[in-house]
């Protein structure tokens, strides 16, 4: 183990430079702190480093909200040049939150405030360009073929405001994004769905619930991609696969099981018990508890308000049962696992088992 004194004999005998070093350093202590305090088998997860980051993020909540506020009060009775006010606005508030980012994500280092912050840009960019792309009187009037291309951009947006900051966050809006412009333009050609859960329902007329499912696939391809890169959790391309897995779960699962849940009948309930189970051996095999929780939460909410009856309560009284079960064994179950496919998957690109 290389210790600081190490580095710096290094830096002073020429092996490296001082600002190797120091990334050394960093990427060292970036590797002990994501699984340092972690019980066996635990999934690194982390919002916030310490109350500091809270109050920043309340703060720059205050802040939007005053922005928000102050240039609706000086937009207010001006409609002729609303649009372009709001555009305007826009680009000198992306501007701030550009600048705050670069002190709070690449200075600082800080987790919540990168969040937020990303939030924050991903709306104020979406804002500015519907009001520069989007035509209202049409959006009025349920037309909204003028808002692809300002969701396309706002996406874009978010994805360069990636490529500079690595917000693992902003992998998740990026999904969100795509998953939103889809559905927007399946709803161009198909019409709006009737009800919420048709966007699940592959029995459901339009093809919403099979542009879902396309799109929690590739989500969940792209959440791999990082995962397989970085089998021991310690970078942040693990975090990102964190928020790709919360985005695909709920799009990827919930379309095959809340289409037997809408069956009502003893042999989809046997279906739907089925696939959940082999859903979880992935989750187990993946090693993400994230990919799991979100789309079994999802499940119970929907079951909870888009279904009823006594079938939606059974169904969400056995996921409860089943994640407790897991939870109390899911190292032991994992070990299980991986040693029996150890010789049809390449279990060295997968968090190893304790």
């Amino acid at each position: 183990m290389i210790s600081r004194d190490d580095l710096r004999a290094a830096v002073g005998a020429g092996l490296v430079s001082e600002a190797q070093a120091a990334s050394l350093q960093a990427l060292s202590d970036s590797r002990r702190g994501a699984r340092e305090g972690l019980r066996e088998g635990d999934e690194p997860f982390e919002l916030f480093k310490g109350f500091n980051e809270i109050f920043i993020v309340i703060g720059l909540i205050i802040l939007a909200t005053g922005w928000i506020t102050v240039n609706g009060i000086s937009m207010a009775g001006q409609v002729t040049h609303f649009q372009s006010q709001i555009t305007w606005t826009a680009v000198i508030g992306g501007g701030i939150l550009w600048g705050l980012s670069e002190y709070f994500i690449r200075r600082r280092r800080m987790v919540a405030p990168a969040i937020a912050l990303s939030i924050l840009f991903a709306g104020n960019a979406g804002a500015g360009l519907s009001a520069y792309f989007s035509e209202p009187f049409m959006i009025a009037q349920q037309d909204y073929s003028s808002l692809p291309m300002p969701l396309l951009l706002t996406t874009g947006a978010v994805l360069l405001f990636w490529l500079r900051f690595k917000v693992p966050f902003a992998m998740a809006l990026i999904a969100l994004g795509v998953f939103a412009l889809a559905l927007l333009i399946a709803g161009q050609n198909a019409g709006a769905p009737d009800q919420f859960s048709d966007l699940f329902l592959l029995s459901a007329n339009g093809p919403f619930a099979y542009v879902t499912l396309a799109v929690g696939l590739a989500v969940f391809a792209v959440a791999m991609w990082f995962d397989l890169s970085d089998p021991h959790r310690v970078t942040r391309r693990s975090a990102q696969g964190f928020w790709l897995h919360v985005v695909a779960a709920p799009a990827l699962v919930n379309t095959i099981a809340l289409s037997l849940m809408a069956q009502e009948n003893s042999s989809s309930d046997v279906m739907l018990l089925t696939v959940l189970a082999v859903f979880a051996l992935v989750a187990i095999v993946i090693d993400r508890r994230s990919f799991l929780i979100a789309a079994i939460g999802y499940i119970v909410t929907l079951a909870s308000t888009v279904f009823d009856g006594e079938g939606a309560a059974m169904t969400v009284l056995a996921l409860g049962v089943f994640l407790v079960f897991l939870g109390a064994f899911w190292t032991r179950i994992r070990a299980t696992l991986l040693s029996l496919i150890s010789g049809v998957v390449p279990v060295h690109r997968l968090p190893p088992s304790h």
